[in-house]
C-alpha cells in the first residue's frame, strides 16, 4: 500500500480484466478513487463490487475507447463525480488480427490502430484539462512487442501501435512537464490475461512467413512462466506515487528478462 495515493482520482481504461482490473484493485487498496472504463459492463460491475467490498471507492462507465464522444463523456462524468483527475492509466487494447501483412485487411489494421493507439491519444487528450492544475501521472500500457522484440510474426499492426504509444508518450512527457504531469510507458512481456481470447489468428498463413525461434530452456528466464497482472499493478502504483516523482518520458520493461533473449 502506497500512502500518498489516498483520495487521488484515477481513470483506468480496459479496467474489466487483466492489468486494468489488477491495477484498479491495487490503486483502490492504496486509497485512490477509481473510475473504471470498458465495454464489458458486467465485468466492470464485478470489479466495482470487489473494490467496494474491500472498502474502496469505484465508479464504472461503459466506454468505447476508440470513440471520442464515448470516452470524453466517461471522463467528464468522472470529474462531475470526483472533481479532478490525478492518475490516468491508458490500458485498453487488443491484439487484433494476427496475420501476414499481405493478408491483413485495411479494416484489420484500422481496428487495431484505433483501439490501441488512437484511444491512447484520446484518453490523454481528454484528461489533460483536469490534470493541469495539480499535475499527476499518466501511464500508458505499451508492450515489449514493437519496442524490444519483433519476432511475433503476424503482429505488425499490434507492434506498430505499441511502438507508436512509446513515441507519443515521450512527446507528451515533454509537452506536459510544465504542468507537472508525468507520462511513462509500461512495457510488459507475457502476462497472464485474457487478451488472447479475442485474438484472431491466421495460423496457416503465419506458418508461411514465420522464422523458427527456439529456446530449449524456455523464453521467460526470471520466473519460468508468464508474469501476473498484479506485478504490473505494483509498477502502476509506484509510477502513480511520489516515489517516482522524477521519472517521466520513460519506457519501463516488466518482462522477467524475456525480451533480452
Amino acid at each position: 500500500m502506497i500512502n500518498d495515493l489516498m483520495d487521488k482520482v484515477a481513470v483506468i481504461t480496459g479496467a474489466a480484466s487483466g492489468i486494468g482490473r489488477a491495477s484498479a484493485i491495487s490503486l483502490a487498496a492504496s486509497g485512490a478513487k477509481v473510475s473504471l472504463l470498458d465495454l464489458e459492463i458486467n465485468q466492470l460491475a464485478e470489479v466495482q463490487k470487489e473494490i467496494s467490498d474491500a472498502g474502496g471507492k469505484a465508479v464504472i462507465f461503459e466506454t468505447n475507447v476508440s470513440d471520442p464522444i464515448s470516452l470524453k463523456n466517461s471522463i467528464e462524468q468522472t470529474v462531475e463525480k470526483w472533481k479532478k483527475i490525478d492518475i490516468a492509466l491508458v490500458n485498453a487494447g487488443i491484439n487484433g488480427r494476427v496475420a501476414p501483412i499481405e493478408t491483413l485487411t485495411p479494416l484489420d489494421w484500422d481496428t487495431t490502430i484505433e483501439t490501441n493507439l488512437k484511444s491512447t491519444f484520446l484518453t490523454v487528450r481528454y484528461c489533460i484539462p483536469y490534470m493541469k492544475k495539480n499535475g499527476g501521472s499518466i501511464l500508458i500500457t505499451s508492450s515489449i512487442n514493437g519496442n524490444r522484440i519483433y519476432k511475433n510474426f503476424g503482429m505488425s499492426a499490434y507492434s506498430t501501435s505499441k511502438a507508436g504509444q512509446v513515441a507519443f508518450g515521450k512527446m507528451a512527457a515533454l509537452e506536459l512537464a510544465q504542468y507537472k504531469i508525468r507520462v511513462n510507458m509500461i512495457c510488459p512481456g507475457a502476462i497472464s490475461t485474457n487478451i488472447d481470447a479475442s485474438t484472431i489468428s491466421d495460423q496457416e498463413k503465419l506458418n508461411e512467413i514465420s522464422i523458427p525461434v527456439e529456446y530449449p530452456k524456455g523464453n521467460q528466464p526470471l520466473a519460468q512462466k508468464s508474469g501476473e497482472p498484479e506485478q504490473v499493478a505494483d509498477l502502476v502504483c509506484f509510477l502513480s506515487s511520489k516515489a517516482s516523482s522524477h521519472i517521466t518520458g520513460t519506457e519501463i520493461y516488466i518482462d522477467g528478462a524475456e525480451s533480452l533473449l
